[in-house]
């Protein structure tokens, strides 16, 4: 339950049991626990929104809802990111500029594009949307076990350096289970879910290990929001 509870209070502003609660290795195999309940959290806000409000605006208003009940924190990790690794830059220049707590141009510019991105998606959902609102959030947070289990980490010190104290076992990725199980209520749609995330994955990873050979914990964020723009826009093909 410790692990749990830490996971809440890392990754949204949710604050459940006693303040102040971290464990590092106990709490990365419930992200995706985490992502159900802030995408069951989002659904029961679309649910409102939506009875107010045309599609677009209650698409922007999900959104918004789920920037707050996050703390902006993966945001502001996808806007480091982005200023450090998009451009022709050294491993010790990137992780220098990532450090900064500024947001250049690079970063402003992917921030603005992954908010679009999951607007868009939101917006042309249709069949099945209060699922894939709950789940998807679900997929983004747990993919980013994925880039603790099989990258290291890229600095000695740092928000994310707690979590690579000791490599994951395989029973990490348990949280799972519960959105994959999920995804086969949605017949087709679930099995096009489950191969776009491991697309998407699979190419964040290889590009981290191509561009600086590590990751940080402001590119598992990056790894979180893209993921959830990615997802959000490929379910809704065909909606």
């Amino acid at each position: 339950m410790k692990g749990l509870i830490s996971a809440i209070q890392f990754i949204t502003i949710l604050r459940l049991g006693k303040s102040g609660i971290f464990e590092p290795q106990g709490m990365v195999p419930f992200f995706p626990i985490v992502g159900i309940i802030l995408g069951v959290l989002v659904a029961g806000f679309d649910q409102v929104v939506t009875s107010l409000w045309s599609g677009p605006v209650a698409a922007l208003l999900d959104v918004i809802f789920l920037i707050v009940i996050t703390g902006a924190f993966h945001l502001d990790g996808l806007g480091d990111a982005a200023d450090g690794l998009l451009g022709h830059r050294s491993k010790q220049a990137s992780l220098a500029i990532m450090k900064d707590s500024r947001v250049g141009v690079m970063g402003l510019v992917a921030i603005l594009c992954v908010l679009s991105i999951k607007w868009g998606g939101i917006t042309s959902l249709d069949a099945h949307r209060s699922l894939l609102i709950i789940i998807v959030p679900a997929y983004a947070r747990g993919g980013m076990i994925f880039g603790i289990r099989f990258l290291e980490y890229g600095r000695d010190a740092g928000t994310g350096h707690a979590l690579f104290g000791s490599r994951l076992k395989c029973s990490a990725f348990l949280g799972f289970i519960i959105p994959v199980g999920l995804s086969f209520f949605l017949g087709w749609k679930g099995i096009w879910l489950n191969f776009v995330f491991a697309l998407t994955i699979t190419g964040l990873l290889m590009y981290y290990k191509r561009r600086i050979g590590c990751i940080t914990g402001d590119m598992l964020g990056a790894m979180a929001e893209v993921t959830e723009a990615v997802l959000f826009l490929m379910v809704s093909i065909g909606a």
